[in-house]
């Protein structure tokens, strides 16, 4: 079965990500065609990334949480990133944690859910551009959660009704999306072979 993780983007106390991730969690639960699993950045405490070498040439890092982040993201098959927006960017726990993989999300498809004070899609339009260099295909849908009518007093996690209609038809274009990715890395093993 298709599995996908529900990455959250945030480590910080008092962070919405878990909660957030919780909440696609639940609704893609609804679902028979695919498996989801949070994966939580803060479960690994990665350090600021200063390995010697690019995970592009030297796939895994070289310390013991750079390689069970980077073996724990390859069990996936494709990627719901849940991204909190800092300075109209992504979080530094979540480009931190991504500057340690490459090969492990190679023909990959990712979507996104975001919050923020513009839904988060600023932060989104970067992490596009991160995936992008990492291989990884990002489809169009996804779901934007406002600081403003999605947060109770900018801080209590309670999705009005727009975003959670639009869970649903983003996981329908990710799984699409993830099917056809298997076929080109299926193609790729062909080729190295």
């Amino acid at each position: 079965m298709t599995r996908i993780a529900i990455v959250t983007g945030s480590i910080r106390p008092g962070r919405q990500s878990l909660d957030v991730a919780r909440w696609v969690k639940s609704i893609a639960d609804e679902r028979e065609d695919a498996q989801f699993e949070i994966v939580d950045i803060a479960d690994f405490d990665l350090p600021v990334w200063a390995e010697g070498t690019s995970p592009a040439f030297a796939p895994g890092g070289q310390s013991a949480v750079a390689q069970a982040w980077a073996a724990r993201m390859a069990e996936f098959d494709g990627y719901v990133f849940v991204v909190s927006e800092y300075n109209h960017s992504i979080t530094g726990a979540l480009k931190n944690a991504l500057d340690y993989l490459y090969t492990e999300l190679n023909d990959k498809a990712a979507a996104f859910v975001s919050y923020g004070s513009a839904g988060g899609a600023r932060a989104v339009e970067h992490l596009r551009g991160v995936l992008s260099e990492m291989q990884v295909a990002h489809v169009r849908n996804s779901v934007l959660l406002s600081l403003f009518v999605d947060f109770e007093n900018f801080s209590t996690f309670a999705p009005t009704q727009a975003p959670t209609a639009a869970v649903g038809p983003m996981l329908d274009q990710l799984l699409r999306w993830t099917r056809a990715m298997e076929g080109i890395r299926a193609e790729a093993l062909v080729g190295a072979a």
